[in-house]
Protein backbone atom coordinates (compact mmCIF):
# COMPACT_ATOMS: atom_id res chain seq x y z
CA UNK A 1 0.00 0.00 0.00
CA UNK A 2 1.30 3.47 -0.88
CA UNK A 3 2.24 5.94 1.82
CA UNK A 4 -1.03 7.67 2.91
CA UNK A 5 0.94 10.87 3.49
CA UNK A 6 2.56 10.85 0.03
CA UNK A 7 1.23 13.51 -2.33
CA UNK A 8 0.36 11.99 -5.71
CA UNK A 9 1.09 13.58 -9.06
CA UNK A 10 -1.70 14.52 -11.44
CA UNK A 11 -0.66 11.64 -13.70
CA UNK A 12 -0.77 9.13 -10.82
CA UNK A 13 -4.25 10.32 -9.90
CA UNK A 14 -5.47 10.20 -13.49
CA UNK A 15 -4.12 6.67 -14.05
CA UNK A 16 -5.29 5.19 -10.74
CA UNK A 17 -7.86 2.39 -11.20
CA UNK A 18 -11.46 2.52 -10.05
CA UNK A 19 -11.92 6.27 -10.39
CA UNK A 20 -14.09 6.55 -13.50
CA UNK A 21 -16.59 8.68 -11.55
CA UNK A 22 -13.95 11.23 -10.49
CA UNK A 23 -12.00 14.03 -12.13
CA UNK A 24 -9.00 15.97 -10.81
CA UNK A 25 -9.67 19.72 -10.77
CA UNK A 26 -7.83 22.54 -8.99
CA UNK A 27 -8.33 21.77 -5.30
CA UNK A 28 -9.13 18.07 -5.36
CA UNK A 29 -10.82 15.16 -7.09
CA UNK A 30 -14.53 15.74 -7.68
CA UNK A 31 -17.56 13.63 -8.56
CA UNK A 32 -21.20 14.44 -9.26
CA UNK A 33 -23.89 11.87 -8.52
CA UNK A 34 -27.34 12.40 -10.01
CA UNK A 35 -29.70 11.29 -7.25
CA UNK A 36 -32.97 12.59 -8.72
CA UNK A 37 -34.50 13.40 -5.34
CA UNK A 38 -33.50 14.85 -2.01
CA UNK A 39 -34.08 11.68 0.04
CA UNK A 40 -31.64 9.64 -2.04
CA UNK A 41 -29.10 12.43 -1.87
CA UNK A 42 -29.44 12.62 1.89
CA UNK A 43 -29.00 8.84 2.18
CA UNK A 44 -25.83 9.08 0.10
CA UNK A 45 -24.48 11.92 2.24
CA UNK A 46 -25.19 9.88 5.38
CA UNK A 47 -23.16 6.96 4.05
CA UNK A 48 -20.34 9.26 2.96
CA UNK A 49 -20.31 10.89 6.38
CA UNK A 50 -20.06 7.57 8.19
CA UNK A 51 -17.22 6.38 5.95
CA UNK A 52 -15.39 9.69 6.32
CA UNK A 53 -15.60 9.55 10.11
CA UNK A 54 -14.33 5.98 10.05
CA UNK A 55 -11.38 7.03 7.90
CA UNK A 56 -10.86 10.33 9.77
CA UNK A 57 -10.76 12.00 6.36
CA UNK A 58 -13.50 14.45 5.50
CA UNK A 59 -14.70 15.54 2.06
CA UNK A 60 -16.48 18.70 0.96
CA UNK A 61 -20.06 17.83 0.03
CA UNK A 62 -22.78 19.79 -1.77
CA UNK A 63 -26.31 18.38 -1.44
CA UNK A 64 -29.08 19.77 -3.63
CA UNK A 65 -32.41 18.38 -4.79
CA UNK A 66 -31.16 16.54 -7.88
CA UNK A 67 -27.53 15.75 -7.08
CA UNK A 68 -24.62 15.37 -4.68
CA UNK A 69 -21.20 16.81 -5.53
CA UNK A 70 -18.20 15.58 -3.55
CA UNK A 71 -14.65 16.96 -3.51
CA UNK A 72 -11.75 15.13 -1.86
CA UNK A 73 -8.23 16.30 -1.00
CA UNK A 74 -5.66 15.86 1.75
CA UNK A 75 -5.26 19.31 3.25
CA UNK A 76 -2.37 18.20 5.46
CA UNK A 77 -0.16 17.62 2.41
CA UNK A 78 -1.80 20.10 0.03
CA UNK A 79 -2.80 17.58 -2.61
CA UNK A 80 -4.23 14.15 -3.38
CA UNK A 81 -3.10 11.01 -1.52
CA UNK A 82 -4.07 7.35 -1.47
CA UNK A 83 -6.50 8.22 1.34
CA UNK A 84 -8.53 10.29 -1.11
CA UNK A 85 -8.52 7.56 -3.73
CA UNK A 86 -9.65 4.90 -1.28
CA UNK A 87 -12.51 7.04 0.02
CA UNK A 88 -13.48 8.00 -3.52
CA UNK A 89 -13.89 4.34 -4.48
CA UNK A 90 -16.04 3.71 -1.42
CA UNK A 91 -18.23 6.70 -2.24
CA UNK A 92 -18.71 5.46 -5.80
CA UNK A 93 -19.82 2.14 -4.36
CA UNK A 94 -22.38 3.82 -2.11
CA UNK A 95 -23.76 5.80 -5.06
CA UNK A 96 -24.08 2.68 -7.19
CA UNK A 97 -25.93 0.85 -4.41
CA UNK A 98 -28.40 3.74 -4.14
CA UNK A 99 -28.91 3.99 -7.91
CA UNK A 100 -27.27 7.43 -8.14
CA UNK A 101 -25.64 7.85 -11.53
CA UNK A 102 -22.22 9.46 -11.79
CA UNK A 103 -21.98 12.34 -14.28
CA UNK A 104 -18.58 13.90 -15.04
CA UNK A 105 -19.89 16.18 -17.79
CA UNK A 106 -19.69 19.84 -16.91
CA UNK A 107 -17.60 19.43 -13.75
CA UNK A 108 -16.03 22.85 -13.14
CA UNK A 109 -14.04 24.72 -10.54
CA UNK A 110 -13.77 28.51 -10.77
CA UNK A 111 -10.72 30.52 -9.69
CA UNK A 112 -10.96 34.31 -10.20
CA UNK A 113 -7.60 35.98 -10.76
CA UNK A 114 -6.56 39.62 -10.43
CA UNK A 115 -3.64 40.99 -12.43
CA UNK A 116 -1.65 43.12 -9.98
CA UNK A 117 1.91 43.97 -9.05
CA UNK A 118 0.98 44.44 -5.37
CA UNK A 119 -0.71 41.29 -4.02
CA UNK A 120 0.51 41.91 -0.47
CA UNK A 121 -1.25 45.30 -0.50
CA UNK A 122 -4.54 44.14 -1.99
CA UNK A 123 -4.88 40.79 -0.20
CA UNK A 124 -6.23 42.17 3.10
CA UNK A 125 -8.85 44.25 1.25
CA UNK A 126 -10.33 41.29 -0.60
CA UNK A 127 -10.13 39.08 2.48
CA UNK A 128 -12.19 41.67 4.37
CA UNK A 129 -14.61 42.13 1.46
CA UNK A 130 -15.30 38.39 1.24
CA UNK A 131 -15.26 37.72 4.99
CA UNK A 132 -12.22 35.50 4.59
CA UNK A 133 -8.56 35.61 5.52
CA UNK A 134 -5.23 35.96 3.78
CA UNK A 135 -3.52 32.62 3.20
CA UNK A 136 -1.57 30.83 0.52
CA UNK A 137 -0.71 34.07 -1.23
CA UNK A 138 -4.23 35.41 -1.57
CA UNK A 139 -7.64 35.74 0.09
CA UNK A 140 -9.31 32.47 1.06
CA UNK A 141 -12.72 31.70 2.54
CA UNK A 142 -12.43 28.82 5.03
CA UNK A 143 -16.20 28.37 4.91
CA UNK A 144 -16.10 27.57 1.20
CA UNK A 145 -18.85 30.03 0.29
CA UNK A 146 -16.80 31.81 -2.36
CA UNK A 147 -13.98 30.54 -4.58
CA UNK A 148 -10.41 31.37 -3.70
CA UNK A 149 -8.76 34.32 -5.40
CA UNK A 150 -5.26 34.48 -6.79
CA UNK A 151 -3.06 37.36 -7.86
CA UNK A 152 -1.12 37.18 -11.12
CA UNK A 153 1.87 39.49 -11.28
CA UNK A 154 3.71 40.62 -14.42
CA UNK A 155 5.98 37.93 -15.77
CA UNK A 156 4.50 35.08 -13.74
CA UNK A 157 5.74 31.72 -14.97
CA UNK A 158 3.34 30.18 -17.44
CA UNK A 159 1.91 33.46 -18.78
CA UNK A 160 0.85 33.04 -22.38
CA UNK A 161 1.74 35.75 -24.90
CA UNK A 162 -1.27 37.98 -25.44
CA UNK A 163 -2.04 40.52 -28.15
CA UNK A 164 -2.62 44.15 -27.15
CA UNK A 165 -6.16 45.12 -26.21
CA UNK A 166 -8.14 48.32 -26.60
CA UNK A 167 -8.83 48.40 -22.86
CA UNK A 168 -7.11 47.26 -19.71
CA UNK A 169 -8.39 44.09 -18.09
CA UNK A 170 -7.56 43.40 -14.47
CA UNK A 171 -9.87 40.53 -13.52
CA UNK A 172 -9.93 37.21 -15.34
CA UNK A 173 -11.44 33.79 -14.74
CA UNK A 174 -9.47 30.57 -14.56
CA UNK A 175 -12.03 27.85 -15.25
CA UNK A 176 -10.74 24.43 -14.21
CA UNK A 177 -12.21 21.45 -16.06
CA UNK A 178 -11.41 17.72 -16.17
CA UNK A 179 -8.44 16.60 -18.25
CA UNK A 180 -10.75 15.13 -20.89
CA UNK A 181 -13.07 18.15 -21.01
CA UNK A 182 -10.71 20.97 -22.05
CA UNK A 183 -11.10 20.77 -25.82
CA UNK A 184 -14.88 20.29 -25.59
CA UNK A 185 -15.21 23.32 -23.32
CA UNK A 186 -13.03 25.33 -25.70
CA UNK A 187 -15.22 24.38 -28.66
CA UNK A 188 -18.36 25.33 -26.73
CA UNK A 189 -16.85 28.76 -26.01
CA UNK A 190 -15.92 29.24 -29.67
CA UNK A 191 -19.39 28.13 -30.78
CA UNK A 192 -20.85 30.72 -28.40
CA UNK A 193 -19.00 33.58 -30.08
CA UNK A 194 -15.71 33.51 -28.17
CA UNK A 195 -12.26 33.65 -29.73
CA UNK A 196 -9.09 31.69 -29.05
CA UNK A 197 -6.36 34.12 -27.95
CA UNK A 198 -3.60 31.58 -27.31
CA UNK A 199 -3.12 27.81 -27.20
CA UNK A 200 0.63 28.04 -26.59
CA UNK A 201 0.28 26.25 -23.22
CA UNK A 202 -2.40 23.73 -24.26
CA UNK A 203 -3.48 21.29 -22.93
CA UNK A 204 -2.54 22.92 -19.60
CA UNK A 205 -4.63 25.96 -20.51
CA UNK A 206 -6.17 27.88 -23.38
CA UNK A 207 -6.65 31.66 -23.29
CA UNK A 208 -10.02 32.72 -24.69
CA UNK A 209 -11.81 36.04 -25.01
CA UNK A 210 -15.41 37.19 -25.21
CA UNK A 211 -16.73 39.52 -27.91
CA UNK A 212 -15.51 42.56 -25.96
CA UNK A 213 -11.99 41.17 -25.57
CA UNK A 214 -12.22 40.13 -21.91
CA UNK A 215 -9.95 37.14 -21.38
CA UNK A 216 -10.37 33.94 -19.38
CA UNK A 217 -8.46 30.65 -19.23
CA UNK A 218 -9.73 27.10 -19.61
CA UNK A 219 -7.40 25.07 -17.36
CA UNK A 220 -6.68 21.37 -16.87
CA UNK A 221 -4.19 19.32 -14.83
CA UNK A 222 -2.44 18.02 -17.95
CA UNK A 223 1.31 18.69 -18.37
CA UNK A 224 1.60 20.48 -15.03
Amino acid sequence: MSDPKQKLTATEVREAPGLDDWRHLLTGIRARFRTGDFATGLALVDRIGAAAEEADHHPDISLTYPEVIVTLSSHDVGGITSRDLELARRISGFAAELGAEADVSGLTELEPGLDTSAPERLGPFYAALLAGEVGGGGPIDPSGQVPGLWFQGPGDEGDAPLPPQDHEQRWHLDVWVPHDEGERRLQAVLDAGGTLVSDAEAPSFWVVADADGNRSCICTRLNR
